[in-house]
């Protein structure tokens, strides 16, 4: 099974088993069209999703408990590839673009891309060969090109050596 990782458990949320995850997806609200989900190799039911302040909670058959939740603390929320939602042209999932080579318009080669931290305007990290990681928000005009397939993020070079924290 190819797998995608959606999301990581923060904590238990209240006393009947209910998750508070950190979602990797552009919006929680992707979370409602999955109907299952894996964590620890082990496959849970989605029996609820709610979402608020960035995070999805969600409620799962054979979590019944918060002692039972408290046990996937910090476990990867993972789906089937093939079950994932169907995002909207111009939005991927975060798995998708890990890895990534970052090159400026010119072809010239930044780094490789380390992580991504979501917020109002999501912060990437770049590795640079020499091991030396820049972080930097993935604004319009920063980022000019997503390559999926080829795992290619064009930025401008300019915009970049702006707003980069070097």
């Amino acid at each position: 099974m190819r797998e995608l990782v959606v999301g990581t458990v923060l904590k238990p949320q209240g006393i009947r088993g209910e998750l508070k995850i950190k979602p990797y997806t552009d919006s929680a609200e992707t979370f409602r069209a999955i109907g299952r989900v894996f964590l620890g190799g082990e496959e849970y039911k989605v029996l609820s999703v709610r979402t608020g302040d960035g995070a999805v909670y969600l409620g799962l058959r054979g979590v019944p408990d918060r002692n039972a939740a408290e046990l996937l603390r910090g476990k990867d929320v993972v789906i089937p590839r093939d079950e994932a939602p169907v995002l909207p042209e111009g939005s991927y999932y975060i798995a998708d673009i890990l890895g990534s080579e970052l090159v400026t318009e010119e072809g010239e080669a930044l780094g490789t891309l380390l992580s991504v931290t979501q917020a109002a305007t999501d912060i990437y990290t770049l590795k640079t060969e020499g091991g030396k990681e820049i972080l930097f928000p993935a604004a319009k005009g920063v980022v000019l090109n997503v390559d999926v397939e080829n795992k290619k993020i064009t930025l401008s070079k300019k915009r970049f050596f702006e707003v980069a924290v070097l």
